[in-house]
């Protein structure tokens, strides 16, 4: 009977001459070599036998060809995708299967755009926490307790005495930035905020704001317009018309809403214009002498401008958006509508 180390030289000359036409024999390669009961265990099982004297030499003897043995299988296993074998329908040269391409949520995309057109201008961004002191977010603004401004907002309230409430705009960010950094500041500040409101196609729980502010020596209402013209021009295009109309906020005086002219009907009156030819997209004014003065800043050194506007009529004005519930509803086939914008 052959030797242990005779019968491994014989085995290592087959496979070193060992060259599958298939995958099929590839598999017989592996069960006969590498399997459960394969030579390889086989063998290993026969060092016992081997005297003492010659186990080591046999050991790495045995060794050697297990890993010639595995070597020779995994080399053919990766050339098994170029082989002729008709038992597989698996070619590794096609690509794979492709996965759906997500997208920004629409709300997200325009607030992007919102907040690139002013840090274009010069305006940094700023936020701030979505659950407020009384403070930031009325008081400070020229809202005292029982001021009947504050009926305009239904407030969520966190608790009360001290009063905390899930922030009704983001005018409270402007307020920690008075609070907190040197003049000038001018800042866009876009967020999350939130009303007591019942959820409607035209109203809903929460919403999301870009509020803009700019504090500085010799700030007049023809900057804000401006400013605005400037943003109305980049988002809606340079064929856009303006209108400002008077109007009230605690916290500027004076105060006004600016309106375009539809998108949809270019002026000539639809749905979303409501047959007026004009669409509010926001409320703007100059800041108010007393919030100035909240924060220690003399109305008679500086003055500034803030203005804000929402987020989903930006969008709505801009794709024709009809329906506020959609922006949360999460349908995939709403969505996909903006993969390609």
């Amino acid at each position: 009977m052959p030797s242990l180390q005779e019968q491994i030289q014989a085995y290592e000359q087959e496979i070193n001459a060992f060259n599958p036409a298939g995958a099929a024999e590839l598999e017989q390669y592996r069960i006969r070599f590498l399997g459960a009961k394969g030579i390889v265990k086989t063998l290993g099982a026969e060092i016992k036998n081997v005297p003492a004297e010659g186990r080591k030499e046999a050991g790495m003897q045995l060794n050697g060809f297990k890993q010639l043995a595995e070597a020779r299988y995994q080399e053919f296993a990766h050339m098994s995708g170029d082989t002729n074998d008709s038992n597989t329908d698996t070619d590794i040269s096609m690509p794979g299967t492709p996965l759906p391409i997500g997208t920004r949520h629409p709300l997200r995309m325009v607030e992007n755009e919102i907040v690139s057109i002013f840090e274009r201008i010069g305006f940094s961004v700023a936020t701030g926490p979505e659950i407020e002191d009384d403070w930031h977010n009325f008081t400070s603004l020229n809202m005292p307790e029982h001021h009947t401004a504050r009926d305009m907002q239904d407030t969520f309230y966190v608790s009360q005495q001290p009063d905390w409430v899930l922030r009704t705009h983001t005018s409270s960010v402007q307020a920690r930035i008075l609070e907190t950094q040197p003049l000038p500041v001018r800042v866009i500040c876009p967020g999350r905020v939130y009303r007591n409101e019942t959820i409607s196609a035209r109203a809903h729980c929460f919403f999301h704001q870009c509020e803009g502010l700019y504090v500085d020596k010799n700030v007049s209402f023809a900057d804000l317009k401006q400013t605005l013209y400037y943003f109305v021009t980049e988002m809606f295009g340079p064929d856009t018309k303006v209108r400002f109309r008077p109007s009230y906020f605690p916290f500027t005086e004076p105060s006004a809403e600016m309106d375009i002219s539809c998108t949809v009907c270019g002026g000539s009156g639809c749905s979303l214009c409501k047959h007026t030819g004009w669409v509010e997209i926001l409320g703007c004014g100059m800041v108010h002498p007393n919030m100035l003065r909240n924060f220690g800043i003399d109305p008679d050194v500086y003055t500034g401008f803030a203005f804000g506007m929402g987020v989903e009529r930006i969008t709505q004005v801009k794709y024709q958006v009809n329906d506020l519930r959609l922006y949360s509803q999460n349908d995939v086939r709403f969505l996909r509508q903006f993969q390609k914008l």
